[in-house]
């Protein structure tokens, strides 16, 4: 899905305010391995995935890499604290796949949101969408086994699942790579 048609599917945005959007944008090019945000730095960027597959971790207590999330294309990418407060973000976003990406900076949206209320509007609801999806990410951590949450996963991402290596589903699932090789044997 392209940013243009992700936009107009909330029916927001003007013709006009979506092609604006779309003409300042400025592309990345990351390569597998390469940070789209990093850990004790401060994020100004969002960022739409046009194509590739990020990670989002942080280091915990015991500098063990924890993965969270992951964003695929078609979808927005931040290090979303640190883009709204200014502080240095706790998050890193590490490109697992050659990534191509449209982006934009802070100051560019806040311009926008001067220019048009339906900005304002657009970034609520996509705030409200980010909020749902932590939610349900948060309830399925702590509620469901880890063969439920990788079926979900299986579920809303099946082609890209075997692109993610191991050790980061895993990670992700907060189960060991043993476990999960014992999951996925049983599903295929």
């Amino acid at each position: 899905m392209t940013v243009e048609n992700y936009l107009r599917s909330f029916q927001v945005l003007t013709e006009e305010e979506i092609l604006k959007f779309r003409s300042i944008a400025s592309t990345q090019n990351l390569k597998k391995g390469d940070f789209f945000a990093e850990s004790g730095k401060v994020n100004r960027l969002v960022g739409f995935i046009n194509s590739g597959i990020l990670r989002s971790f942080y280091l915990s207590s015991t500098d063990e890499d924890i993965t969270y999330c992951f964003r695929f294309t078609g979808g927005f990418c931040s290090a979303y604290s640190s883009f709204i407060t200014g502080n240095p973000s706790i998050e890193s976003l590490q490109a697992i796949t050659d990534v191509e990406l449209l982006y934009w900076t802070k100051d560019q949206l806040v311009q926008l949101e001067k220019e048009s209320p339906n900005w304002t509007m657009l970034l609520k609801i996509l705030t409200e969408y980010e909020y749902f999806e932590l939610e349900r990410r948060v309830f399925m951590l702590q509620k469901e086994p880890a063969e439920k949450k990788y079926l979900d996963l299986m579920e809303h991402q099946p082609e890209l699942i075997k692109q993610i290596p191991l050790n980061y589903l895993a990670s992700y699932l907060g189960i060991t790579q043993r476990h999960l090789s014992r999951i996925r044997k049983t599903v295929y």
